[in-house]
């Protein structure tokens, strides 16, 4: 084991090796706890089960409390649940101003009234030792009969859903952290457009719509890692093979010119506002269409398949990019380098 620990998500046997086996006294009220891709702890109420999530936003600066509603907020809902309620707590750097924790907290504000949900509590501070501001946000919902949806729920034969476009959120955090270095590269325009992906971070219209329209047997909002990362956790979770198509994967203009200007795979960029579906194959068409009614476009872009034909991509070019390993977020060095 290496003394010392990589930017990112954990890896994932170190995951089970120091956090999944600590996990204090066991409750038979818990439904669903901490493993591997899934999204949400599910908690039994009686006649009803709370979803409760937590995360962080520590990569970008100048939409902290935008990100820091939605990007929790979308974990409630890949569970088929709306989220109701947040408490974040909010670490500041030394010299942080007064206008600057304004325009936090009214990010907060906006993200969380737009999505009907009510901040119930938290924690603010200035905090020595950090460089930029990290907000962790804790959403909750409910859910009656105790009825949700799995990550680990995706069966053999079901056919893979995907909404938006690869790197979402990626797009829009680099658009904003690396503007002027962009603009020389790419064109202002290209910039401003990619700009406004920030408004399309939320899967909660995504995963209402399809529990609604169709058979889901699965959901996961494609974050850390991106689509690769989205699809090859679906898959571990569920203990089975994926098969993805690189041309049924939409790639925005804004987001390819990005990517290729700084030399990073769309594929594997972080992309919260993508929501991943696994859902049966006579439903999927349903699902879609639902999807585009609500004016979230959408795309079968794959299918489950048995363990044992693995999990990978089909590139454009025929080769397969495997996804047997785990998948390393691409977004920081993009942003570590060019700064």
């Amino acid at each position: 084991m290496p003394d010392s620990l990589l930017v990112g998500k954990l890896d994932p046997n170190m995951l089970r090796q120091l956090v999944l086996n600590r996990l204090g006294s066991q409750d038979p009220r818990v439904l669903l706890g901490p493993s591997i891709g899934e999204d949400a702890a599910v908690i039994d109420f009686g006649d009803r089960a709370l979803v409760v999530h937590s995360d962080p936003i520590t990569g970008a600066v100048e939409n902290v409390g935008w990100l820091a509603v939605n990007v929790c907020t979308n974990d409630i809902a890949t569970r088929g649940v709306r989220p109701h309620w947040i408490l974040t707590v909010i670490l500041l750097p030394e010299n942080f101003t007064v206008n600057q924790l304004k325009h936090i907290t009214t990010q907060i504000h906006e993200a969380a009234k737009r999505l009907g949900t009510a901040l119930v509590g938290g924690h603010s501070e200035v905090t020595v030792g950090i460089n930029r501001p990290i907000i962790i946000t804790t959403a909750i919902g409910e859910t009656v009969d105790k009825k949700f949806v799995r990550t680990s729920g995706a069966k053999v034969g079901d056919s893979i859903i995907m909404t938006k476009g690869a790197a979402i959120e990626g797009t829009a955090i680099l658009a904003y952290e690396l503007s002027s270095f962009l603009e020389e590269k790419i064109g202002k325009k290209t910039i401003e457009k990619a700009k406004k992906f920030i408004k399309m971070t939320s899967v909660v219209k995504d995963a209402l719509t399809a529990v609604e329209a169709g058979e889901v047997h699965a959901m996961h909002d494609a974050t850390e890692g991106g689509v690769a990362g989205g699809l090859q956790e679906i898959a571990w979770a569920s203990n089975v093979g994926i098969v993805a198509h690189e041309k049924k994967i939409p790639v925005r203009s804004e987001t390819d010119a990005i990517c290729k200007a700084l030399g990073i795979d769309p594929l594997k960029t972080i992309s919260s506002g993508t929501l991943l579906i696994a859902a049966k194959p006579e439903s999927a068409e349903k699902i879609v269409a639902a999807l585009m009614r609500e004016g979230v476009r959408a795309s079968i872009i794959g299918k489950v398949t048995e363990r044992a034909q693995g999990i990978y991509i089909i590139r454009k070019n025929g080769a397969k990019l495997g996804l047997s390993k785990p998948v390393k977020e691409e977004i920081w060095n993009a942003i570590k380098e060019p700064l």
